[in-house]
């Protein structure tokens, strides 16, 4: 549960007299009247020693106290590009307790911003998220520029966020209106997050944030400012503090095992950082998309809870890399955003989720409230009671995905499993056996994406202590049903609830799904048509004899999950390099891209796309 949910309030455009935009909530200047970009460049990439500090690196990582209206980000981005000794790659991490809608940031952008600066601002602008609290990463510059946005209050998302930090800079509103931005706690997470050597430079001069900085553990000192500004404050953390900010080797083999939904997703994300994977599943004798081979459709849908609790918010950020992911692929690889209506079964329910909606205040281009008519024009049903519309559900085509993302550059899958594996100590390196004791291959990293066959393999594997939650972890078999398009009544958008109904492919809507504990098998059968027959009666409110005719068709497969429903992502406690990314029950399609980027970035030293208080959820122990 989250008991400290924060709805987040955005910004609204507002100018002064000198026509300088202006927060109205803190009664400050974004920037000073002789320019935003021109203060971005003398106070920040100046006073860190930008761009000479980055030259010659793997990444180089900066974070921001507060993003505003984006300067900051684009002169720094804009120098790196500008610059042919740059490093590979480029990060940013911002906090915005207030963030302003896209639309209103290129509004101010307009007359500001040269033609270079344009080019980089249109790009950021259409990667924008949705104003939803927490972290967003946004992937720029084909992926050499990310930029993870904290939207939240400072005093709690500075304790949530994890990066290796070279440079800050330290751009709050003044303290006298915004006392946050400047506390000795603050000045703490970042020293936290701070590399050796890492620096950091800000306009203000206040003898109290400056000794607040010093007791952090920065040498702080003054230097001559700019437009008026007499002097600003530069510092550098102290010799023998900060974390050793490590550099993963461009290219470094990765094993993952298991060519489900989980180890394709992990692999994608690793090849986009040019990382050569191999991927190991017996399934793939029967080809990339076996392990959902004749599955013709699948829904990736958020989901809200009234107090955002961590399931939601573990929804939410999946749903998000979903479509940052996946949206670029070539059809029918590339999901179908169609949305998701999901109903109340009752009067109670439609009010629960009424005053959850209410409650936390999420933007209406993300989820809303409809019924009637309206329910009927966006998803082609009008239940009774009304129900939630999620703009960004999606169905997902699984064996054309899974295709997609195993046949990238760089991930070479093999038909055959791992059944043993051994670190050696020697070589650092994993060794992967098979059944008759070869070893198959080699590699620094294995990540176990093999759902309940996790457990045995870990079980087998010398040196690694107990792990209660994955040893517990237990599988469900489940079917889908086909049925044919021609009947009148049926959804274009994806209508959920206690089952599921999605839109058509290939002439076929798929109805879902049924749970099956303590079987042997997962098969179809006919008493799950009925089951699922029953479900699409009451999400479509018809009568079930209007569903149409038994199906003979569908697709049974097995789920595998935890006590909490949650899924297992992260590194095997007391190893080196081995990572699980599995559990992850019905949801496989919403954790598979978020597993991805949380491994990948964990071993590219990238920040973290997700809190750290939802990583400690989701870890292995």
């Amino acid at each position: 549960m989250s008991s400290n949910y924060e709805p987040l309030i955005p910004a609204q455009p507002e100018l002064n007299q000198r026509g300088v935009p202006v927060s109205a909530s803190f009664g400050d200047v974004y920037h000073p009247q002789w320019g935003a970009l021109e203060q971005a460049r003398r106070v920040f990439l100046h006073g860190n020693d930008l761009p000479r500090r980055w030259r010659g690196k793997a990444s180089f990582t900066v974070c921001e106290t507060g993003f505003g209206l984006g300067h900051n980000f684009l002169a720094l981005w804009l120098a790196w590009r500008q610059d042919p000794h740059r490093s590979r790659r480029l990060h940013m991490v911002s906090f915005e307790l207030h963030p302003f809608a896209s639309h209103h940031m290129q509004a101010f952008w307009k007359e500001s911003l040269s033609a270079a600066e344009q080019a980089l601002a249109s790009e950021l602008l259409a990667a924008w998220p949705p104003l939803l609290p927490g972290l967003h990463r946004l992937e720029l510059d084909g992926g050499a520029v990310t930029l993870t946005l904290a939207f939240g209050s400072v005093e709690r998302l500075a304790r949530q966020v994890s990066a290796h930090v070279d440079a800050y800079f330290l751009d709050g509103f003044a303290p006298r209106v915004n006392p946050a931005m400047w506390t000795r706690h603050l000045f703490g997470q970042l020293v936290r997050m701070a590399n050796v050597g890492a620096t950091a430079a800000s306009w203000c001069c206040a003898g109290e944030m400056r000794r607040g900085l010093r007791d952090a553990g920065f040498l702080v000192s003054k230097v001559p400012g700019y437009g008026g500004k007499r002097e600003i404050t530069v510092a550098t953390l102290r010799p023998g503090m900060g974390r050793q900010g490590g550099q993963a080797e461009r290219g470094d083999k990765v094993l993952v095992v298991g060519g489900g939904l989980a180890g394709a997703g992990v692999a994608q994300a690793l090849a986009l950082r040019g990382h050569e994977v191999e991927v190991f599943d017996p399934v793939f004798a029967q080809g990339l998309g076996a392990s959902h081979l004749g599955h013709i459709a699948a829904a990736l849908t958020p989901v809200i809870s009234r107090d955002d609790d961590i399931r939601a918010r573990l929804s939410r950020a999946g749903t998000l890399r979903a479509l940052q992911r996946w949206q670029g692929l070539p059809e029918p690889a590339r999901p179908l955003r169609c949305g998701t209506l999901e109903v109340a079964t009752d009067a109670q329910h439609a009010a629960d989720r009424r005053l959850a909606l209410e409650t936390l205040r999420l933007p209406a281009d993300w989820v809303s409230w409809v019924e009637g008519a309206q329910a009927k024009e966006l998803a082609g049903v009008e239940p009774p009671w009304g129900g939630l519309w999620f703009s960004a559900g999606q169905r997902v085509q699984p064996e054309a995905l899974l295709h997609a993302l195993l046949g990238l550059p760089g991930v070479y899958c093999r038909d055959s499993s791992v059944s043993r594996l051994l670190y050696n100590d020697a070589g650092r390196e994993w060794l992967a056996f098979d059944a008759d004791g070869r070893v198959q291959a080699s590699a620094s990293s294995v990540v176990l994406a093999n759902a309940w066959h996790a457990s045995a393999l870990l079980a087998a594997t010398p040196g690694l202590g107990a792990m209660p939650k994955v040893g517990a972890m237990h599988r469900l078999g489940g079917q889908v049903s086909y049925f044919a398009a021609n009947q009148p009544g049926w959804p274009h958008a994806i209508v959920a609830g206690d089952g599921y109904c999605l839109p058509a492919v290939d002439g076929l809507h798929v109805g879902g799904s049924t749970y099956m504990a303590d079987v042997a098998t997962s098969k179809i059968t006919a008493q799950g048509h009925q089951d699922v027959m029953n479900k699409l009666s009451v999400l479509l409110n018809v009568q079930k004899a209007a569903v149409g005719p038994v199906p003979a068709k569908g697709w049974a497969g097995w789920r595998a999950a935890v006590s909490d429903r949650l899924p297992v992502i992260g590194q095997v406690p007391g190893s080196s390099g081995l990572w699980l990314a599995c559990a992850f029950g019905s949801r496989g399609l919403t954790w598979a891209p978020l597993a991805g980027d949380l491994i990948a970035a964990r071993l590219n030293h990238e920040p973290l796309p997700l809190e750290r208080e939802l990583m400690r959820k989701i870890a292995p122990r």
